[in-house]
């Protein structure tokens, strides 16, 4: 093992090494420094530096109040009869997705109704269709009834974020949102991604996709030309890491458990108050 390592707070994955990095709540127009600081300290030439999507958006301030969208009656069906009962209790069981996505499909709170004109208003029916985590919007890591967007333009934040470390190093954003694999070739219902992966399918590519190999968290944007099957493992690693943390905060249900908050009552301070993880170094052992 490193003896550089022996104070900094590490895990083993396989033969890597997974460094996180621990900040307060990245708050709109904030600079990434909390991330980019500890990185220069740490990384190695030949490091990844794995970033959340979210920390990223909320710093751009990609934020949309959804309490200012009243929602429409295809918003409404969209939520009520498809989401909730069509694919909470006949869709989901039959293509098996998961039993935690079909439990919350069937709780789905009447808020849940404003999100999809959201959704309607700025990407469209193609992904208003997909019953939830419709086109990459994190209703968990913002505050009130704000929700937060994919970040603008990933990969140039990616190579600015290298830049700023300035090492030989390979920075990646990533959404925990899924990449599938049929007959070789890679797709997510997700609007961007990294290129090898054909992006923006929507609600077709979520259907297709649980017909499919479902290879685990997209990446969005990356500093380097890197080969699709590399970025998954990496992008992987880095999402079994903020698995296994206590404060995981993946969907609106498990807002309450971590903060003690409803999803619409939850503060800045709420979210400040919990030690976040946004990113994680990787490293190779051999």
């Amino acid at each position: 093992m490193d003896p550089e390592l022996e104070n900094v707070k590490h895990v083993m994955n396989g033969e890597y090494i997974v460094i996180p990095i621990e900040t307060g709540y990245i708050k709109p127009n904030d600079s990434l420094d909390s991330i980019i600081e500890p990185a220069k300290r740490l990384m190695k030439n030949g490091d990844y530096l794995v970033i959340a999507e979210t920390p990223i958006s909320v710093s751009q301030n990609r934020l949309v109040d959804e309490a200012k969208y009243k929602p429409s009656l295809t918003a409404k069906f969209l939520t009520v009869v498809w989401s909730k009962y069509l694919w909470g209790y006949i869709l989901g069981p039959l293509l098996k997705i998961k039993k935690r996505t079909i439990m919350n499909l069937r709780k789905l709170p009447k808020e849940t109704e404003a999100h999809k004109e959201v959704v309607l208003q700025l990407y469209g029916l193609k992904h208003a269709l997909k019953p939830a985590s419709e086109a990459g919007i994190d209703l968990s890591n913002a505050p009130g009834t704000f929700v937060s967007l994919l970040p603008e333009n990933p990969e140039k934040v990616a190579k600015e974020i290298k830049a700023q470390i300035a090492k030989d190093v390979c920075v990646m954003i990533i959404d925990t949102d899924a990449t599938y694999m049929k007959n070789g070739k890679y797709f997510t219902g997700l609007p961007i991604a990294i290129e090898g992966i054909e992006a923006d399918r929507g609600f077709f590519g979520y259907v297709k996709g649980q017909l499919c190999e479902n290879m685990g968290s997209t990446p969005l944007g990356c500093s380097e030309k890197i080969d699709v099957e590399t970025a998954l493992e990496i992008a992987n690693i880095a999402e079994d890491y903020q698995k296994s943390l206590s404060t995981e905060m993946k969907t609106i249900h498990s807002v309450k458990e971590v903060l003690g908050s409803e999803i619409d009552e939850v503060t800045i301070e709420d979210l400040d108050s919990i030690t976040h993880t946004p990113a994680v170094i990787i490293r190779k052992t051999a």
